[in-house]
């Protein structure tokens, strides 16, 4: 075990293809006993409507910033988190490929665990980051993510 080992924060916002395994190797630790692991991959049908694709557009150095802020709240609330990846996919995305994958290690499962869901929710939540849902023939629509707080009045 590398008691020295400095804690690592990867995020990367890009138009490319994700790959999964490569975003989890980043945060393997030999400390950590624990990676956990959310993919949001694109499905096929939204309230009963054929979903073609998923087109996403984001401000990068707000996303950014944003993202920072939400690893900093999580090595707050989660001291034993070692290393945390968020990439995110920007530009079209395919029905069954992932638009996002966030990685946290830590050396038992219950602290990573708790931090991915929290990160994946808070990313909701507050990042500048818009998806557009392509129906094909039936046209598209941009979607705000349900737990989004932008332009809210009252907290429900």
């Amino acid at each position: 075990m590398d008691e020295n080992e400095e804690p690592q924060d990867f995020i990367r916002i890009c138009a490319e293809k994700l790959c999964t395994e490569e975003v989890s190797q980043l945060v393997v630790s030999p400390s950590c006993g624990a990676v956990s692991i959310f993919v949001g991959t694109t499905r096929n049908n939204f309230e009963e409507k054929k979903v073609v694709h998923l087109e996403y557009e984001a401000y990068v150095p707000m996303a950014e910033t944003e993202i920072r802020k939400i690893l900093t709240d999580i090595r707050e609330k989660w001291p034993s988190v070692k290393h945390m990846a968020v990439y995110h996919r920007l530009g079209l995305v395919p029905i069954t490929e992932a638009s996002i994958v966030i990685a946290i290690s830590s050396p038992h499962r219950n602290d990573s665990l708790d931090a991915v869901k929290y990160c994946i929710n808070t990313l909701k939540a507050t990042v500048p980051i818009w998806k557009k849902e392509v129906y094909g023939e039936q046209g598209s629509a941009w979607k705000e993510n349900k737990e989004c707080f932008w332009g809210k009045q009252d907290d429900k």
